[in-house]
C-alpha cells in the first residue's frame, strides 16, 4: 500500500509541475500572449479596461493582476474543469477537448492494440523459425518500418492509396452526407475513414513489439523450465502459450502501458495529415493560429495522458511481478 500511495503522490506532483511549467513558460516566451491579446483587442477600439474584461473573459483570470495571484486562479480554474475559451473558435477549451478526446482514443485504441497483437504473433512466429527466410525478411522490414515517422509513411499512404487508388477517404473521421448516431451506416463510415491513420500507425510502430517479442521469446526458449517441459512430453501448444508465450510477453506490458500515453503525443502528425478532428488536429490547429488557450489545453491532457499511463504500467507491472513492489519497499 506504501508503494502504491508513493507512486500517486509521484503521479499529482509530476502533473502539478508539468502544468505549472506551462503556466510560466506562456509568460516567459518572446511576445506575450496575453499581452499581445491585450494589444489585439485595443487595435480594435477596446479601451484598455474593456480588454482586459475581454481577456479574462477566455484565459479565466485577470491578466493585470501578480503573477502568484494569476497562477492561484489559474489553478482554480482548472481545478473546476474551465480552461478558458479559444481565442480564434470562440469556444470553451474543454468542450474542444470533449469533442475531440473520443476520436483520439478511438483511433489510439485500435492502432496499438492491432500493432501490439501484429507485433507479438509476428516476434514468436519468428523466434520459433529464427535463421529461416521468414525472420530474416520481417526482421529486416520491422527495422526499415520502425526507423521511418509516422508523417512519411502517412504522406505516401494518402497519395498512392487514397488519391490516386482510392481505396480509401484521404481526410475526415466519417463521409459527409452520413448522419452521426448508432446506425450501421455511420460505424462502418467511421471504420472504414480510421482504416487508413490506424494502418499507418501500425506500419511504423509494429516493428518494435515485434523485435522485442522475438527477442523475449528466444531467451525463454533456452530456459530450464522450457527444456523440463519439453523432457516431460508437453504438447508443444500447452509450451508455446503457458511457458514460453506469457514469461515472453510480460516486459511488454509496462511498454504498452506507457505506450497509450505517448501515443496521444504522436497523433500530432498523424491527425494532421489525415485531417482527423482528435486532440493532436486541434494541436496542431492551435500552434499554427498561436491559440495559446487551446494549446494549453491540448499539452495538458496530453502531460496528463503520458503521466497516467505511466502510473498505470507502474501498477500493472508490479501485479505481474510482485519483485517489483518488495524491491521498492
Amino acid at each position: 500500500m506504501n508503494w502504491v500511495v508513493r507512486r500517486i503522490i509521484n503521479l499529482i506532483l509530476t502533473i502539478i509541475i508539468s502544468v505549472s511549467v506551462t503556466f510560466f513558460l506562456v509568460r516567459i516566451m518572446p511576445g506575450n500572449p496575453v499581452d499581445t491579446l491585450i494589444q489585439q483587442y485595443m487595435m480594435q477600439g477596446y479601451s484598455y479596461k474593456e480588454a482586459l474584461t475581454a481577456v479574462r473573459a477566455l484565459i479565466s483570470y485577470m491578466p493585470n493582476e501578480p503573477l502568484h495571484i494569476q497562477y492561484f486562479n489559474y489553478w482554480k480554474a482548472i481545478l473546476r474543469g474551465d480552461l478558458g475559451r479559444s481565442i480564434t473558435l470562440a469556444t470553451p477549451v474543454s468542450q474542444i477537448l470533449g469533442f475531440a478526446v473520443p476520436w483520439t482514443v478511438f483511433i489510439v485504441s485500435i492502432s496499438l492494440l492491432s500493432s501490439f497483437s501484429v507485433g507479438v504473433l509476428l516476434g514468436v512466429y519468428a523466434a520459433y523459425k529464427r535463421g529461416s527466410l521468414f525472420d530474416h525478411s520481417i526482421s529486416l522490414f520491422a527495422s526499415i518500418s520502425r526507423s521511418i515517422p509516422h508523417y512519411i509513411i502517412g504522406v505516401v499512404f494518402v497519395v498512392f492509396l487514397a488519391v490516386q487508388l482510392r481505396l480509401f477517404p484521404a481526410y475526415g473521421a466519417y463521409g459527409r452526407g452520413v448522419t452521426p448516431g448508432f446506425n450501421i451506416q455511420f460505424i462502418g463510415s467511421v471504420l472504414y475513414h480510421a482504416a487508413l491513420p490506424v494502418i499507418t500507425y501500425v506500419v511504423t510502430t509494429f516493428g518494435g513489439w515485434m523485435l522485442s517479442m522475438k527477442s523475449n521469446t528466444i531467451s525463454v526458449l533456452g530456459e530450464y523450465y522450457v527444456v523440463a517441459a519439453r523432457a516431460r512430453g508437453l504438447p508443444n501448444r500447452r509450451i508455446s502459450l503457458t511457458y514460453v508465450g506469457r514469461n515472453a510477453i510480460l516486459p511488454l506490458f509496462t511498454r504498452f502501458a506507457i505506450s497509450i500515453g505517448y501515443m496521444f503525443g504522436g497523433v500530432v502528425f498523424v491527425e494532421t495529415i489525415f485531417s482527423y478532428p482528435g486532440i493532436g488536429s486541434y494541436l496542431s490547429y492551435a500552434i499554427g493560429v498561436r491559440d495559446w488557450t487551446l494549446m494549453t489545453g491540448c499539452f495538458l491532457l496530453i502531460t496528463i495522458a503520458v503521466v497516467v499511463s505511466n502510473f498505470v504500467a507502474d501498477l500493472l507491472y508490479s501485479r505481474l511481478d510482485p519483485r517489483i513492489r518488495f524491491t521498492a519497499k
